[in-house]
């Protein structure tokens, strides 16, 4: 089986040539095609409900009322540092909303690494030579393709952050 899901990995990471031919399923099991992103500024982020940077979670919502027209966060749970994300999607969504009032788009909870990891973080490893090192770790995409990775300990209302999407 695992060798079935390494396989069908592979198949989907080499089929895409940017982070819009991904289709992902949301945290409420909707299935979004990121074809809707096209020409957007995207900022995709690993989360975890039980770390020492899930205040970050309302620096992402700030980023989003702020300036929403100009980006787009996308959040993606994941349980791979430190078993900090153990709950359900469900109980994933009441927390974020009940904790911080998130309204950014979150995603079904997926492996951001190692030999599970899903085909959008290995796209995303591939296109900028870094995968997460832990929780609310970043990546800035830009609507031509170029990707930048934040790790972890850069807040999303970082200077660094906001210029590049501004």
């Amino acid at each position: 089986m695992k060798a079935l899901i390494v396989t069908l990995i592979l198949m989907t990471t080499l089929s895409a040539t940017s982070v819009y031919d991904f289709k992902m399923n949301s945290i409420d099991g909707e299935e979004i095609d990121f074809a809707k992103y096209k020409g957007k500024t995207l900022l995709i982020v690993n989360v975890a409900s039980k770390c020492g940077y899930t205040p970050q979670y309302k620096e992402l919502q700030q980023l989003h009322e702020s300036y929403g027209g100009k980006i787009t966060i996308l959040g993606f749970p994941a349980n791979n540092f430190g078993s900090q994300e153990p709950g359900s999607n469900l109980e994933i969504a009441e927390f974020c909303e009940k904790n911080f009032g998130v309204t950014f788009q979150m995603f079904e909870k997926i492996s951001v690494k190692g030999d599970d990891q899903h085909p959008l973080f290995k796209f995303l490893k591939e296109k900028t030579g870094s995968e997460p090192t832990w929780n609310f770790c970043k990546y800035l995409v830009k609507p031509d393709g170029t990707i930048t990775f934040f790790p972890s300990k850069v807040s999303p209302m970082d200077k660094e952050i906001v210029d590049a999407i501004l």
